[in-house]
């Protein structure tokens, strides 16, 4: 395992052991103390190895009570941590449990046509190509956004009269794409391709240092331009959640669909316990693309960060 995998895991592990021991320090084995819940001394005098040792263990023991263990599983049945934490935790320890990113072969079809420079194509294709082009100007796509992005549309095939936009992951290789029709009369606006989505959407043009924005679809994605990653639905992906949970990106703007308030909610709080700033837009029951680069900048300017009070109350106000 890398050296550097194995940091993300160990910080993972930090924050869950956190949400339910406390605020933890340093010490001088590299090691973490936390405040004791078995004698409650004033300093945090439980010692806990986050690093797994070579006997899959992580030994605990207070320097005041004597209470100790071998294991983090064991330590947290024995304060009754909820059972959700320990789940996750056993997901983050369990032996041979691998921090990876799922490689898939996705291919763009094979009616795809890009949409710059059309001169060339026939004047049947041209004229399916000049609809296409006034659908995305008509949504504040320029042509500058089609030959950075890549996009283009099929005439033909099971993505017939739609237009395609593709992401490419850190090394510029496809690993997904997203369709959206750009006619009236058909009654699916998007279908995207039978692949998994456990990637990371539009990876390549991220940059990990600076803040983030998280929405659902291409089009929205499209709309913001600046350090986007589109989920290509409501959930984060394993991949994503774990790489920007190893970044050193602090800010993280969640702006997805008013019907994924929910699961936006889940995605904040997550994200809090990780130790992220976490920002919830709201959008007015609209979506990114809806209503414009200007006024989601707008929107982006003010939101205020959440903390645990003010997510709490967010979840009330669905009930």
């Amino acid at each position: 395992m890398e050296i550097k995998e194995e940091g993300i895991r160990e910080k993972m592990v930090l924050t869950v052991v956190e949400s339910v021991l406390g605020k933890s320090k340093s010490t001088a084995r590299n090691n973490v103390a936390v405040p004791c819940p078995f004698c409650h001394h004033s300093k945090p005098k439980l010692e806990i190895q986050i690093h797994t040792n070579e006997k899959k263990e992580n030994p605990w023991h207070c320097w005041v009570c004597g209470e100790k263990g071998k294991t983090l599983i064991s330590l947290f049945k024995k304060v009754k941590a909820p059972s959700h934490r320990i789940q996750e935790l056993n997901n983050l320890i369990k032996p041979g449990s691998k921090i990876v990113e799922v490689n898939q072969t996705v291919s763009l079809p094979k009616e795809f046509i890009s949409l710059h420079n059309v001169d060339s194509l026939d004047t049947i294709t041209a004229i399916e190509a000049k609809h296409a082009i006034r659908f995305l100007k008509k949504r504040g796509i320029t042509e500058n956004d089609i030959l950075k992005y890549g996009i283009g549309f099929c005439s033909s095939g099971p993505y017939s009269h739609r237009i395609v936009v593709p992401s490419h992951d850190v090394n510029g290789d496809l690993n997904y794409f997203s369709t959206r029709t750009y006619r009236d009369d058909e009654p699916q606006k998007y279908k995207n391709p039978p692949a998994g989505r456990n990637i990371i959407g539009w990876e390549y043009y991220i940059n990990w240092d600076v803040p983030l924005v998280l929405v659902e679809g291409i089009f929205d994605a499209l709309t913001i331009k600046r350090n986007v990653i589109p989920l290509f639905g409501k959930d984060i992906s394993e991949t994503l959640m774990k790489k920007i949970v190893g970044s050193q990106v602090q800010k993280i703007y969640i702006a997805l669909d008013n019907d994924a308030l929910k699961q936006a909610i889940k995605h904040c709080e997550t994200l809090l316990s990780y130790g992220k700033e976490v920002y919830l837009v709201e959008l007015g029951g609209k979506d990114a693309n809806e209503i414009g680069f200007e006024n989601f900048l707008n929107s982006i300017e003010q939101t205020q960060p959440l903390n645990f009070s003010t997510l709490i109350n967010k979840k009330i106000e669905l009930i």
